[in-house]
């Protein structure tokens, strides 16, 4: 009778584990917005977190540095421009001071952050897009082009917007019959996935307006869905079974008619928010009114999902902001941090691989997406793709001064703002759309020739090389030399022992410790000696 051993999937992040910060390291005193809609109410980046608060007569959101913790006194100022509640607000992914906010009041809003963090409570938005007949949920930056945000609200239409301009450039009215639950951009932002409450999948290209693939009832479940691309192309979807079972299921966008894999997990009413991480293949799920985080890692091997583990506490979630990935701490094998939602309180978890070197750990941190853009607008809008511009986390990664940086603050429509300065009011509207004619400084901007990327990065670093192997072999001989002198220190020691026990040597007859005692400083000497030599040729070698 044979038996068959259980084969253990390799991988390094089965032994991912979260963990709570610290209560002095948490955002107190709160108010997290009660608003009914089913949103992460979160947005962060390696600046600052934006929380969707309670507020008396319109909407508003908190924004505060990400490294500030301990309480937020009530008179802390806010983001107040909105006259409805705000839904949903998503940081641009190429300016790290630019953040989008959604209402009910039918209007999405943009606005600047300074650096500094806000002194004085902000009203006024760079810009203000209208072209929505009713509330708007739903925000998602393009992940490679400068400027364009897609919008979605209840009215079942899909705007896509050129904020730069404040131009409405691409509607799609009749795509959805029902109410849009969420919508997802792929990887070099050609074509979006969208659920809707008529529980179908769809995958569109929005410069087309076309619907590309459908696939009807992804999830049997009434209660809302969402999706997600992912880097593969692959696509992978949260709901309910008909039984009210919560489900997470993943697509191949070439075959829809049968899900590759699909996991049952329990029977709460939460909707699960899913959090992809396109580095690190994991998708973390999170479920408002759960007191759980469950991640999962996503591979070309059956059962494709692998379940990995969970962060369980004792307080349910109201809502959670995911930190991309240049803001991780790298020292630390994190590889992930959510910023949990309390009733009136904002905690960070921290997602860790568990390593004992305290060197750079490669493996986990591939080069990921940087805040330079990959296309202007203009470029998408005439129909040209490109994957999202990558760098290094391996020196603690710094962000380079970006080209395009001022393009928003510089069209005409537009004024510039600094700290402390107010910013007049751009009101859009979609039934009058504006021409614009460049200013000056974008005809010098488009004048100018480019320089080449990796011709930079190349003589950066050959004028660094000789520095850090002068740096390196100067702590190589510091390190000799401490050890030299604790070789010396050594001898002298022996030396002093031997003339201790030449005094109580009594003739040719010794006792057994004394015998001991003797072969220990003739093995001692011996290996004194070596050490002594061995340094001695390494320092003559490093002499040249």
């Amino acid at each position: 009778m044979s038996f068959r051993r259980g084969v253990v999937r390799q991988s390094k992040f089965r032994h991912v584990f979260a963990q709570a910060w610290k209560a002095e390291q948490c955002l107190d005193d709160v108010r997290v917005s009660r608003v009914t809609w089913d949103g992460p109410l979160c947005a962060v980046n390696p600046k600052f977190i934006a929380v969707i608060i309670e507020a008396g007569g319109g909407g508003a959101f908190l924004v505060v540095q990400i490294s500030k913790s301990g309480r937020i006194d009530q008179s802390c100022p806010t983001v107040c421009g909105h006259a409805a509640p705000v839904l949903d607000v998503q940081w641009c992914p190429h300016d790290d001071n630019i953040i989008a906010s959604a209402s009910e009041d039918c209007t999405v809003k943009v606005w600047q952050i300074p650096d500094g963090g806000l002194t004085t409570p902000m009203t006024d938005a760079i810009v203000t897009l209208e072209g929505h007949s009713k509330r708007v949920g739903i925000l998602a930056w393009h992940p490679c082009a400068f400027n364009i945000l897609l919008t979605a609200g209840c009215d079942n239409v899909v705007c896509v917007w050129n904020v730069g301009t404040g131009e409405l450039v691409y509607q799609l009215v009749d795509a959805h019959p029902d109410l849009i639950y969420s919508v997802s951009w792929n990887k070099d932002g050609s074509a979006v996935c969208t659920v809707c409450k008529d529980k179908a999948l769809r995958i569109i290209d929005p410069r087309r307006g076309a619907v590309l693939k459908v696939r009807e009832k992804v999830h049997d479940g009434t209660r809302p869905m969402r999706a997600v691309f992912l880097t593969d192309g692959k696509i992978l979807t949260t709901g309910f079974s008909r039984m009210s079972e919560r489900q997470l299921a993943l697509w191949d966008t070439k075959d829809l008619s049968e899900p590759m894999a699909v996991q049952e997990m329990d029977t709460s009413n939460g909707v699960l928010l899913p959090f992809y991480d396109p580095d690190t293949n994991m998708v973390y799920l999170c479920g408002k009114g759960d007191c759980t985080i469950r991640y999962f890692e996503v591979t070309d091997e059956s059962p494709y999902v692998h379940f990995l583990s969970l962060y369980s506490s004792k307080e349910p979630q109201r809502g959670a902001g995911f930190l991309c990935k240049r803001g991780v701490d790298v020292n630390k094998c994190e590889i992930a941090r959510f910023y949990k939602l309390h009733e009136r309180k904002v905690e960070p978890i921290s997602m860790t691989v568990p390593r004992k070197s305290d060197l750079f750990q490669g493996d986990l941190y591939p080069d990921t997406a940087g805040p330079e853009p990959a296309l202007l607008a203009d470029e998408w809008i005439a129909g040209q793709d490109a994957p999202p511009l990558l760098v290094s986390l391996s020196r603690g990664y710094a962000a380079p001064p970006s080209k395009h940086r001022d393009t928003l603050r510089s069209k005409p429509k537009l004024s510039s703002q600094d700290s402390g300065a107010e910013v007049a009011t751009t009101t859009v509207t979609v039934a009058a759309p504006s021409t614009t004619t460049p200013t000056s400084a974008t005809k010098e901007e488009e004048e100018e020739t480019p320089q080449p990327r990796v011709t930079t990065r190349e003589t950066d670093g050959n004028t660094e090389r000789p520095r850090r192997e002068d740096e390196m072999l100067s702590e190589l001989l510091a390190e000799m030399k401490a050890l030299r002198a604790v070789v010396l220190a050594q001898n002298q020691r022996i030396e002093l022992l031997e003339r201790q026990l030449a005094r109580i040597e009594d003739g040719d007859e010794t006792s057994s410790t004394e015998s001991g005692l003797l072969s220990f400083l003739s093995f001692e000497s011996v290996h004194a000696a070596r050490s002594l030599k061995a340094i001695d040729i390494l320092s003559y070698m490093s002499s040249y």
